[in-house]
């Protein structure tokens, strides 16, 4: 495990290398300010067919059917009795950190001054409106579906919680630098994917769990690039004369970082 986690690492600093190359005559502290204190008119729309959102929903329906039908319950036992038969539980928690490492990425690289899709209020408001999806989604199911874990610690095993955040991560890292290189993708993916794998090593979660949890993560993220730009452009628009009505911006006073808000009444 270890070593397919440096591996993956090597690539994302391959590429964010090569990246970089184009960037270097550019100010590093300059492009972070211009992307601290910078805030777009508009957002950009999910450029993504309706297509797109079938796969995510397939994955949480499996996850709805293993509740009904025996014989897809039933390979999620399977698959738990393999792990239990050749994988021996060990001690550790890797994919408490791992399940964050895509949303870390997103941001590490405009760090390094390879930007991507948004600007940081934006990205982060972004970010924020996935996170709230899958928690809604997620946590509601947990306490409705009343699902015991393989390990029977709680009830609360459907759908996996880790895996959401993971795949959202993923996604979120998707719609920001996909256009870069799609190596950004595969790196987000491969981490999240592996953050599912270990939450049934652990014996934390069933296999349909993980694939639920993968499909709501997935449209957590799609859904709120669907939803944020109508918000966030009629909170910005401008009269007809082009001049602001509605303007977010950030702020900061007295030591305190926040944003403010200011309507043309």
């Amino acid at each position: 495990m270890r070593n397919i986690l440096f591996a993956l690492l090597c690539v994302i600093s391959f590429e964010a290398g090569a990246q970089v190359k184009d960037t270097t005559k550019k100010n590093i502290a300059d492009t972070i300010k211009k992307d601290l204190l910078t805030a777009p008119d508009t957002v950009k729309h999910l450029h993504s067919k309706t297509a797109a959102l079938v796969f995510p929903a397939v994955l949480a329906g499996y996850g709805f059917v293993s509740m009904i039908v025996h014989p897809v319950r039933r390979f999620d036992y399977y698959v738990n009795n393999n792990f239990n038969k050749y994988y021996p539980k060990y001690p550790g928690s890797i994919e408490n950190y791992m399940q964050f490492a895509p949303v870390a990425m997103v941001y590490g690289l405009n760090l390094v001054g390879v930007s991507g899709k948004n600007r940081f209020i934006d990205r982060t408001a972004l970010l924020g409106l996935s996170a709230a999806f899958a928690g809604a989604s997620v946590y509601g199911l947990k306490n409705i579906t009343h699902r015991l874990r393989p390990n029977k610690a709680n009830y609360l095993s459907f759908p996996s919680g880790h895996t959401a955040n993971a795949f959202m991560g993923a996604e979120f890292l998707a719609q920001e630098y996909s256009d870069k290189s799609p190596v950004y993708s595969i790196v987000g993916y491969s981490f999240a994917i592996t953050t599912g794998i270990m939450r049934m090593y652990h014996r934390d979660h069933w296999f349909s769990d993980v694939v639920a949890g993968a499909g709501f993560g997935i449209l957590s993220t799609k859904a709120a690039y669907l939803v944020y730009p109508y918000v966030r452009n009629a909170l910005t628009h401008t009269d007809k004369n082009g001049k602001h009505t509605t303007m977010i911006m950030p702020m900061y006073q007295d030591g305190v970082k926040g944003l403010s808000f200011a309507m043309q009444l």
